[in-house]
């Protein structure tokens, strides 16, 4: 019998958590069952169950999936201190939410439902809160850098300007879900004026 790759093993997850994306922004979380799960995908009960035991762990990899992108560019411009605005930091936030919105993946869409239903299940509660609890560091580390070289206000702490900062995604988020995302097409480049760098610089 041939040796499965994990090409191929990474390839069929992600098959089954396409499959999954679909079934959720159609019929919701409660209303999709795995036997849907398994028709959506064309995949076997077995092949799917290798990947994932229950549906709750196909919402917690679509979670996580969705927060990586925006972990990932605070991560990587808390670690190099690329000298960005925290406006072009947040502004860019945005702008990747909005592309995975616009391009069939509906990130989204899908942040809303997985909020909901993160008010009933606290395995994925609590991973959303570690998870936002990464990238709140994150942009705690960018704000001091930023206190320090006087671009933002010193009055305020830190943690109270990251909260703040970080208090914009899931707003933008809704919109983005609810209306048609060319509503909020200008919100990045508002917030780019909102928090410039020195000089205005972004």
């Amino acid at each position: 019998m041939p040796k499965v790759t994990q090409q191929h093993m990474d390839a069929r997850r992600e098959q089954i958590l396409d499959a999954a994306r679909r079934c959720f922004l159609r019929d919701g979380f409660h209303s999709t069952s795995m036997q849907d799960l398994f028709a959506e995908a064309g995949l076997s009960s077995g092949a799917v169950y290798r990947h994932f035991t229950s549906k709750d762990e196909m919402i917690l990899a679509i979670a996580e999936e969705n927060m990586r992108d925006v972990l990932d560019i605070t991560l990587a411009v808390a670690t190099n201190r690329q000298g960005q605005s925290m406006g072009a930091i947040l502004a860019e936030l945005l702008d990747v939410i909005r592309a995975k919105s616009v391009e069939g993946q509906d990130v989204a869409g899908l942040a809303v439902l997985v909020w909901g239903e993160a008010m009933r299940n606290r395995s994925l509660a609590r991973k959303l809160d570690h998870l936002l609890g990464r990238i709140r560091a994150n942009l705690i580390t960018l704000v001091h850098d930023h206190q320090e070289s006087g671009v933002l206000p010193a009055n305020a702490t830190a943690e109270g300007i990251a909260s703040t900062m970080l208090s914009i995604l899931p707003g933008y988020i809704l919109q983005v879900a609810l209306l048609n995302p060319a509503v909020v097409a200008e919100v990045p480049d508002a917030v780019r004026a909102l928090w410039p760098g020195p000089a205005g610089e972004r």
